[in-house]
């Protein structure tokens, strides 16, 4: 018990550096607040805008009224922010290890695998401040989720960070420059975001005879993540969206950490390569 008691501060202290270290790269950073608020703008403003009178959601679940097509974008838009601060932030990991940054943070006497979640917290809790700076835009443009609804969907923003962070930096391990890792977002972020109930809702595909679009959009991930955001907007719970999101993350989570372990993962051979 006592040697516990004193690791506790250590944890705290490697907790509050790694995260820190994300925001102040943030702060300085201040296009990167910019890039993430315009590109869901863009989406909502023009994209929803011209669509609004040729997509409406009927009532489904978790809507009780017909939804504007605007209305119905909110969460998916919300968890565009999440995934593309993920991955930005799995970027910057790539960028560590080629500055040496990593080495010098691999070598502290924490578990790595507490500073890999440390970092993904980070990233998180930063796409939870642009998500929120985001929601109050639209909101001055008369679309807007509930107050209540906005407290609600912050359990589910950490849940879908979590899993994507993993994601992202299990993408990490294998590329060996930060150009490759541009090229393997494309191969990542796009699918996940267009294959996935962001911009429309399930039903749509399959009503549209897009059979095999539908099947790839319920196996997404993505898919999930949104409609966890979505289901807790309205004061609801989405189980079976809950337990995909928690067991991708864990699964992503446990490859990332065995990747970084210098003795099993691939991040050695990266090294020796």
């Amino acid at each position: 018990m006592p040697a516990t008691r004193d690791a506790s501060p250590r944890y705290l202290l490697g907790l509050y550096a790694v995260t820190e270290r994300e925001i102040l790269k943030f702060i300085r950073q201040r296009e990167r607040l910019l890039s993430a608020i315009v590109r869901p703008s863009l989406w909502l403003f023009i994209f929803a805008t011209g669509l609004h009178n040729l997509l409406g959601i009927s009532i489904i679940e978790p809507y009780e009224t017909y939804t504007p097509y605007q209305e119905y974008i909110l969460p998916g838009l919300c968890g565009i922010i999440v995934l593309f601060q993920c991955m930005q932030s799995a970027l910057s990991m790539v960028y560590d290890r080629e500055a040496g940054v990593m080495r010098v943070m691999l070598v502290s006497p924490l578990p790595r695998t507490f500073l890999l979640f440390a970092k993904i917290l980070g990233a998180t809790i930063l796409a939870a401040f642009q998500i929120y700076v985001f929601l109050a835009l639209a909101a001055v443009f008369g679309f807007w989720m509930t107050l209540p609804g906005m407290v609600y969907i912050l359990p589910a923003i950490f849940l879908s960070g979590m899993m994507l962070g993993s994601i992202g930096l299990v993408i990490t391990v294998y590329a060996k420059q930060i150009e490759n890792f541009a090229g393997m977002m494309n191969f990542v972020i796009f699918p996940m975001f267009f294959m996935s109930t962001a911009l429309y809702p399930l039903w749509k595909l399959r009503e549209s005879g897009a059979e095999v679009l539908y099947w790839l959009a319920v196996c997404n991930p993505f898919t999930h993540a949104i409609e966890l955001i979505r289901y807790a907007a309205y004061g609801k719970f989405a189980w079976i969206s809950a337990l995909v999101v928690l067991g991708v993350a864990g699964i992503a989570f446990t490859l990332a950490a065995w990747g970084y372990d210098p003795t099993r993962g691939a991040i050695g051979k990266i090294k020796r390569g």
